[in-house]
């Protein structure tokens, strides 16, 4: 998708929205349009919740405001949907929180550190506290408003060999998202990042271009990559969430009711999201091991210990990234739901 073409798809959305934005008579005929894009499958976690928003949206406003969701980056790929929000050719996404990075916000690439968050407690801390709060107002000097953060899950390693050792990743090409964490969280292990989109890992991995990726179960089973792994290793070493994301322009103009309605919607889709996250995973993880197609190796508590032994210090080199202030201020929140980082 060319700079043009996002440039006239926006204004074309731009000129079909105005009389909606300017026009009661308008407003009280046409329904206000929301494309909510994404690039994963509609049966994963952040699949159904765009679905339950649309639904809990539509209803919510009796009808004012429909809800158009695209999935498995039907609009826009990885690359290209912070643009075409921006430029109002998508109204919402909901972008996995590495992707903040390129755009100038880099502190969000604090969730793309391995072990950071002990447990959900910890994360629930973070992005339902002061913290998660601060993180989406950086975004809008971006001309973004964040509406919520939703859950995928805790990652897996995965590859066509063993990973039982940190040193068994040495070598390999690993397919991450644009972060520069990841990719100092890849090389601390020997292995050899490679920035990928999502919707090309699949082919990737089948072909041999990458050997291996990171992955919560149920994007890795929705996509089939458990098909062309032949081992995985259950190292729930990073965290992969996601923003909903809004245009702000579009979201500041929105009459005041409407957008009231659409904010509970969202506050209901996110716990709905959160809370099927989990079990999706768990379901997906199953499904991967009853099917035979990939070894699943759950790690000792020594073997544990080392990974973490070899990936911490990526929080160190992250400092001058991320922010000293920020990754201590989650360390207090970690301490406070009684674990010592």
């Amino acid at each position: 998708m060319t700079f043009t073409k996002l440039f006239c798809a926006a204004a074309l959305g731009c000129l079909m929205a105005a009389p909606v934005a300017f026009s009661p008579a308008a407003y009280a005929q046409d329904p206000i349009v929301i494309k909510f894009s994404h690039v994963v499958a509609p049966d994963t976690p952040k699949g159904k919740g765009a679905e339950r928003f649309k639904e809990l949206a539509e209803k919510a406003t009796g009808g004012k405001v429909k809800v158009e969701v695209y999935p498995n980056s039907q609009l826009y790929k990885d690359k290209e949907e912070l643009e075409a929000l921006q430029l109002g050719a998508v109204q919402m996404l909901a972008p996995s929180l590495a992707k903040f990075g390129p755009l100038g916000a880099k502190e969000f690439e604090v969730f793309d550190l391995p072990y950071i968050f002990p447990n959900k407690t910890v994360l629930r801390r973070v992005t339902e506290g002061p913290i998660g709060k601060q993180l989406f107002q950086k975004l809008e000097s971006k001309g973004i408003i964040g509406l919520a953060y939703w859950d995928n899950g805790f990652k897996v390693m995965s590859a066509n060999k063993p990973l039982i050792k940190p040193e068994d990743m040495k070598g390999l090409k690993m397919r991450i998202q644009s972060s520069k964490v990841l990719d100092a969280q890849m090389r601390a292990l020997g292995a050899l990042p490679q920035v990928m989109a999502f919707s090309e890992v699949y082919q990737a991995l089948q072909t041999g271009v990458v050997d291996g990726t990171e992955n919560p179960p149920s994007n890795m089973y929705t996509q089939k990559m458990h098909e062309v792994q032949k081992h995985a290793t259950l190292t729930d070493h990073g965290y992969l969430g996601y923003a909903v994301i809004v245009n702000k322009k579009f979201w500041d103009g929105l009459p005041a009711d409407v957008r009231t309605a659409l904010e509970g919607a969202m506050k209901e889709a996110t716990t709905f999201a959160n809370d099927i996250a989990q079990s999706e995973n768990d379901t997906s993880m199953a499904q991967m091991k009853a099917s035979g197609k990939t070894a699943f190796h759950e790690q000792t508590k020594e073997e544990r210990e080392a990974w973490m032994k070899a990936l911490l210090p990526v929080h160190k080199d992250a400092e001058s990234r991320v922010g000293k202030d920020l990754i201590q201020a989650i360390y207090k929140e970690a301490e406070a739901a009684g674990f010592k980082m």
